[in-house]
């Protein structure tokens, strides 16, 4: 009962996250740049929950905004479920304390993920590569990233670590041995 609560609760912060970024982070842009929210809930469900609710979360997750967002279909589910393997994979070799570590690992997924968006797009539309655009455009993401990051690391903590006690219970002797 507690693990549906919980993923209803993590749906419903995706929607929460849709609004704000479809209706709120629109008036906040640099150089047309905007936040990437989808991205931080991506690693934090991956860093927190694992990766047996992570890839799913992710994937459907992605599906949804391709759908959504019309741009490219299977871009972002790609991208997502990518990011989410990767965190999955990398979790339990890196401190969830560490304030600077999770700072690290937003900067890089956000990296990973932009240059895969990119990169898929350039080859769509034929190979049209601006990498100086690009390039800026990465690094004010990444820089509004980071900034929400530090400003929601307490509450993404306290939020991680309940939602890690409900889904991780059964696995935390097996973890040290």
């Amino acid at each position: 009962m507690r693990k549906a609560i919980s993923i209803f609760i993590l749906i419903l912060t995706f929607v929460i996250i849709y609004f704000l970024q479809t209706n709120i982070f629109n008036w906040f842009t640099i150089a047309g740049v905007m936040p990437n929210l989808f991205i931080i809930l991506v690693l934090f469900i991956n860093l927190f929950v694992g990766i047996k609710v992570g890839i799913p979360f992710a994937v459907i997750s992605g599906l949804y905004l391709d759908v959504i967002m019309g741009k490219s279909i299977g871009a972002y589910t790609i991208m997502f479920g990518l990011i989410a393997i990767v965190v999955g994979l990398l979790e339990k070799r890196f401190s969830k304390d560490s304030k600077i570590t999770i700072i690290l690992m937003v900067m890089a997924v956000t990296a990973i993920f932009e240059t895969g968006i990119y990169g898929y797009q350039a080859f769509r539309l034929s190979g049209y590569i601006e990498p100086i655009s690009f390039i800026i455009k990465l690094l004010i993401e990444i820089f509004y990233n980071v900034i929400l990051t530090i400003i929601l690391y307490p509450i993404m903590q306290k939020a991680g670590y309940k939602l890690e006690s409900i889904f991780k219970q059964n696995e935390v002797l097996t973890r040290y041995f």
